[in-house]
């Protein structure tokens, strides 16, 4: 798109003579006979350069350019007096005051016109193509930004899915050891001891085996969220594998509180499920076997905690399940 140039003389002959001067020069030129006309046009086309006269009645030069420089998106476009009347030291000082750029007299010189016009013109593709440039470059850094920020999702989602289950969204079995460890470390600073509770789903493979595996899922996700749902913020719960989960229970210092919470845990487990199997809606009825062990000096690495909390879970199903078994 060329660009333009305004031209604005109240005397018609001399936008004749600008028209047939400027034909050539590159620029798609628009024609103004006033200041407000001139105003006007300012405000619906972007000039690369704006040739006014001085001497013109209702609103002369100065005033137009006094009121293109209170306008925002006015004030850089540059304007060239072109005058036979104030072309005195004292009057160019006001016109450079206000804003012009330049002054040419008239009668006008045919090779400074077009040569200060295409100066202008250069300087205006000049300032277009740097423009241009910092608005690719904005986008680009915009989409460098956006590439980084979904790299960072995508390794989040890494990490994520390496340290939790990608059924029930728990931590998964190298989570859980880390937190248990974490734990182990923590006591020495906070004195506040903490127990290691495993469990298993009782009568989870009999869902399973018949309402199809699909139900199995449901199922464990539904287990997963009353877990997450009845345990205080700051303990953790862990699915290890099929229908085993673990528990860390922090802030533990009393037994027959630990098994409370650990019974009244079990019973949210064994309310009823509402779910959908292969042969329509059913409701799982299931139950949770749980061994439970201390955090002591005895036990002071994750395995052994591990082992102990088997060990009351073997006793726990082996008691008949659907019960909390401690070992102290």
């Amino acid at each position: 798109m060329l660009p333009k140039i305004l031209v604005v003389d109240d005397t018609p002959a001399n936008l004749v003579a600008m028209r047939r001067l400027l034909a050539d020069c590159g620029a798609q030129l628009i024609e103004a006979t006033s200041g407000n006309e001139a105003l006007a046009l300012c405000l619906d086309h972007r000039f690369a350069l704006i040739l006014l006269d001085v001497n013109m009645p209702d609103m002369d030069g100065f005033e137009v350019v006094q009121l293109l420089a209170e306008t925002d998106q006015l004030r850089d476009t540059p304007v060239i007096f072109v005058t036979a009347a104030y072309a005195d030291d004292m009057n160019r000082l006001k016109g450079y005051r206000f804003g012009a750029v330049d002054y040419i007299a008239k009668p006008v010189n045919d090779a400074i016109l077009q040569s200060k016009v295409r100066v202008f013109l250069e300087l205006y593709s000049a300032r277009a193509q740097l423009q241009q440039a910092m608005d690719e470059l904005s986008a680009r850094n915009q989409q460098l930004v956006e590439e980084v920020a979904e790299r960072e999702r995508a390794e989040a989602l890494v990490r994520h899915q390496a340290t939790h289950d990608m059924l029930t969204g728990l931590p998964n079995r190298t989570l859980f050891h880390d937190r248990l460890r974490t734990a182990i470390q923590r006591v020495p600073r906070h004195g506040t001891g903490f127990a290691l509770a495993l469990l298993d789903i009782d009568g989870f493979k009999q869902v399973n085996d018949r309402h199809g595996h699909p139900a199995g899922d449901a199922l464990l996700i539904v287990i997963a969220e009353r877990l997450r749902q009845h345990l205080r913020a700051n303990d953790s719960v862990a699915r290890l594998g099929g229908d085993e989960f673990a528990l860390i229970l922090e802030d533990v210092s009393d037994t027959s509180a630990l098994l409370a919470r650990c019974r009244e845990i079990g019973g949210k487990l064994a309310e009823p499920y509402p779910l959908q199997g292969r042969n329509g809606d059913f409701v799982a009825n299931v139950s949770a076997s749980i061994g439970i062990t201390y955090h002591d000096d005895d036990r002071g690495n994750d395995e052994a905690l591990i082992q102990a909390a088997d060990r009351a879970l073997y006793q726990a199903k082996d008691g008949g399940k659907n019960r909390c078994v401690l070992l102290a």
